[in-house]
């Protein structure tokens, strides 16, 4: 059937419209991380694979991982590795039923972020 009032609905939810929540925001950044984790393993896998081929390629890849921008890309990993993992555990407790009232998940999400940034942190100072 062809919809002949097709200009006159409203969009909705539309991005202008909507209020971000925790508990959204928590699980898009938890699914960007889970990305970032691709490629920063690529990375990890070159450096290993450079080390593989010889001296000349892993002179290459190693002065990337030690460079200014392979540290601060490595320590990002570890923040990612901390936040995604801790969005995994958020969502077993909600598969087994917990904690599923708004308050209760919105404060399960800034204690994951909060969680996240300290053992980013707590793991730079000691490695």
């Amino acid at each position: 059937m062809a919809d002949v009032n097709r200009g006159n609905r409203p969009l909705s939810p539309h991005l202008t419209i909507y209020r971000p929540q925790w508990t959204s925001m928590t699980s898009i950044f938890v699914r960007i991380t889970g990305n970032a984790l691709i490629v920063a393993t690529l990375l990890i896998v070159w450096w290993f694979a450079a080390a593989a081929a010889g001296p000349e390629a892993f002179a290459t890849a190693n002065g990337v991982i030690t460079s200014w921008f392979g540290d601060l890309v490595l320590f990002l990993s570890v923040g990612a590795l901390w936040y995604h993992m801790l969005g995994g555990l958020r969502h077993l407790v909600w598969d087994a039923g917990y904690l599923l009232d708004v308050h209760k998940s919105e404060m399960m999400g800034q204690a994951m972020v909060i969680i996240a940034v300290l053992m980013t942190i707590f793991t730079a100072i000691v490695v």
